[in-house]
């Protein structure tokens, strides 16, 4: 048993360290090889906990999906539904955009190297963005349903514009190095609900 453990334990440094380089270097970039060095271990020693390089890349993904989960998505659903969790999502979408620890939100950088790549790797990237904006999309459609957004607003393209708001936040934070991208996107977050008010409402509180 306490091998076991202490393999477990080895396989999620393993994983955690894989998605550490993948957030820096691309996920595509990262192999069993140059992972083994980081990590100080043999290749042989890495394979045996993790497999493949797929099936490595596959673990980081679902790594940084529970991350994700428990940062992001798990959080909004404390709000009150409508506008208290769209407006909760959105920050906390944004602080993995911020997020100094890795190269901004790890499924956005992702996304950029599978969207026109076929395979598992590109099918567990799509169905985790899927989700993300989903959760985005009910929060929207529960707005309107709430009348705090007005009943002719579409939640679908609302949602695609918010999510346009994250990738030029990426964009201007990562590759452009432009330390006003955090909050050119709130200040576009704010624009684009005031636009969806009620016209009996004059401002939508936070």
């Amino acid at each position: 048993m306490t091998f076991l453990r202490k393999s477990e334990t080895t396989r999620a440094a393993i994983i955690e360290r894989a998605l550490d380089l993948a957030s820096h270097e691309g996920l595509e970039a990262l192999t069993l090889g140059s992972l083994a060095d980081s990590m100080k271990m043999s290749k042989s020693g890495v394979v045996a906990r993790v497999g493949s390089r797929e099936t490595l890349q596959l673990a980081v993904l679902d790594d940084y999906r529970r991350r994700f989960e428990a940062q992001v998505l798990r959080p909004s659903t404390s709000r009150p539904p409508g506008l208290p969790r769209l407006r909760l999502l959105f920050e906390m979408s944004l602080a993995q955009v911020g997020e100094g620890r890795t190269a901004g939100c790890f499924y956005i950088s992702c996304a950029a190297e599978y969207d026109d790549r076929p395979g598992a790797l590109r099918i567990e990237v799509s169905s985790s963005v899927a989700a993300w904006r989903e959760a985005f999309e009910r929060s929207a459609a529960q707005a309107v349903a709430l009348g705090q957004l007005a009943s002719d607003t579409d939640p679908a393209q609302l949602v695609f514009e918010i999510y346009a708001l994250l990738l030029a936040a990426q964009h201007d934070t990562r590759l452009l190095e432009r330390s006003e991208g955090i909050a050119h996107a709130r200040a576009g977050f704010e624009r684009l609900l005031a636009r969806c008010l009620p016209s009996d409402k004059a401002t939508i509180a936070p």
